[in-house]
C-alpha cells in the first residue's frame, strides 16, 4: 500500500467505499468496515465498529453495503460501504477504514484495492493494496477532521489476526464465550432446534418497497450511484428527461461503473421517458445517463408506475404495471423507428433468481401485433411515437 500520498480534502456529499478485488480458487473473501474513533484513537463503545454483524452506526453516518454476488472465478467483487460524514458525532475525531480477509493474508488477494467516490462516481481516492501484505486486517485509510471539514489521510497499516486483532487494537472488546465447567449435578442444557427455513418471499416482492425519491440532475455522460435508502432486491421506477438531445441513455452498471445494459434510449427532441431497474441485493444500483444537453433522472418507488386498466394509450418510452392473469397482449404502434415491449416478471426461484425478461414485441414503423403475456408483470415499452395496449384473456 502507498501511504506516501498527501492528504485529499473531501466533498460534504456522501460518499462510497468499496473493496475490490477478483475472485478465484482458493482467493479469500475480502470484508470492508469502518472504525469511528473520539479521543484517545479509541472507539467510544463497540457500536462505533461498522461492519458484515453490525450494519449501520447509530447516527445514521455509516452503513455496511454488503458484498457483490461472486461471479466466475476471475470476475470481480466488492464490499462496500455508505458514509455522509456530516451526520458524523461531533465527539468523533478519526473514521478509519479497515479491510480484512477471511481464510488468509490479503496478499493473496488479487487486484486488492480500495475506491472511494461520490454519487455521481466522481473519485475521491484510489488506495491499491499491494501483493506483499502479510497481515489478514489492514487499514489503507482514515478520514480526519480538520479546518470545519474532513480529509482523507493514507495510511497502509496492516494488523493480525484479522478484523478481530484490528479492531481490539482500537479498544472494541473481543470476547469470547467462556467454556461451560461441569460440576457436581451439572446436566447439559438442551441444544434447541434450528428454526424452521424463512418462507420465500411472495412473487410480489419486486413491486414493494416505499422509499423518498431521489432527482439527479447534469449534463453529458454521468456514473451514479444511487443510495442505500433503495430496497434492494426491488424494482425502481427511472424517469429521464431531457430538452433538445439528439440521443438520451440510461444503462445500468455493474459495481465499478461499467455499462451492462441498455435501460432506456430514446432518440426523440423533447424526451419525458420512464424505464425500470432492478436494484442489486447486495451493492449500490450504479446506472449511467447520458445526453448532451442538461438532463433530469429521478428514481422513484414503483408505486408511481402506471397501472394497466384493460386499456392504456401513451407516447413515447414508458412503463406499466400489469397485475392480470395470462392473456392475449394487442399491441398497435403508430411510429416510424423501432418499437418494443419487454415483460420483465417476479422469479420463479425468489430465493435464487431476481427476475424473469422475456421480448414481447419487436418491429419497425407501423404495428399491429397480437402475443401471449404469460401473467403479470411490468410491461417497458419503447417507442417513438403514440401506441395502445390492451389484454384479453
Amino acid at each position: 500500500m502507498d501511504a506516501s500520498a498527501h492528504p485529499i480534502p473531501v466533498p460534504t456529499r456522501p460518499l462510497y467505499a468499496a473493496a475490490g478485488w477478483r475472485t478465484g480458487p482458493g482467493v479469500p473473501d475480502v470484508d470492508v468496515s469502518a472504525l469511528l474513533l473520539g479521543p484517545g484513537d479509541r472507539v467510544r463503545g463497540d457500536a462505533d465498529l461498522v461492519f458484515y454483524n453490525h450494519p449501520a452506526h447509530p447516527s445514521g453516518a455509516v452503513r455496511h453495503l454488503g458484498r457483490s454476488a461472486p461471479g466466475a472465478p476471475g470476475t470481480p467483487a466488492a464490499d462496500w460501504l455508505w458514509l455522509d460524514l456530516a451526520r458524523v458525532d461531533p465527539g468523533v475525531e478519526r473514521l478509519v477504514l479497515a479491510c480484512s480477509a477471511d481464510g488468509g493474508p490479503l496478499g493473496r488477494v488479487p487486484g486488492l484495492d480500495v475506491r472511494i467516490a461520490d454519487a455521481t462516481g466522481a473519485p475521491v481516492a484510489h488506495l491499491p493494496v499491494g501483493g506483499g501484505v502479510r497481515e489478514s486486517a489492514c487499514v489503507p485509510g482514515e478520514f480526519r477532521r480538520a479546518g470545519g471539514g474532513w480529509w482523507f489521510h493514507p495510511v497502509g497499516r496492516g494488523y493480525g489476526p484479522g478484523l478481530a486483532g484490528l479492531a481490539a487494537g482500537f479498544g472494541v472488546v473481543v470476547e469470547a464465550p467462556p467454556p461451560v465447567v461441569p460440576g457436581p449435578g451439572y446436566v447439559a442444557e438442551p441444544v434447541p432446534a434450528p428454526p424452521p427455513p424463512p418462507a420465500p418471499p411472495a412473487a410480489s416482492g419486486p413491486y414493494g418497497g416505499e422509499f423518498r425519491p431521489v432527482a439527479y440532475q447534469g449534463r453529458g455522460r454521468q456514473v451514479l450511484r444511487c443510495g442505500p435508502e433503495l430496497p434492494a432486491g426491488h424494482w425502481v421506477l427511472l424517469e429521464a428527461e431531457a430538452h433538445h438531445a439528439l440521443s438520451t441513455t440510461v444503462e445500468s452498471c455493474d459495481a465499478r461503473g461499467r455499462p451492462e445494459e441498455f435501460l432506456l434510449a430514446a432518440y426523440e427532441d423533447e424526451v419525458r421517458a420512464r424505464t425500470v431497474a432492478l436494484v442489486p441485493r447486495s451493492r449500490p444500483l450504479v446506472l449511467r445517463m447520458e445526453a448532451e444537453t442538461p438532463w433530469t433522472l429521478r428514481v422513484l418507488p414503483l408505486s408511481r408506475a402506471r397501472r394497466f386498466t384493460g386499456r392504456i394509450t401513451g407516447t413515447a418510452h414508458d412503463l406499466v404495471v400489469y397485475e392480470g392473469p395470462a392473456g392475449t397482449l394487442d399491441f398497435r404502434h403508430a411510429g416510424r423507428a423501432p418499437a418494443t415491449v419487454h415483460l420483465h416478471a417476479p422469479p420463479h426461484d425468489p430465493l435464487y433468481d431476481d427476475e424473469e425478461r422475456e421480448l414481447l414485441v419487436s418491429g419497425v414503423g407501423e404495428l399491429r401485433v397480437s402475443v401471449p403475456v404469460p401473467g403479470p408483470g411490468l410491461l417497458r415499452i419503447g417507442a417513438d411515437g403514440p401506441w395502445e395496449c390492451a389484454v384479453r384473456r
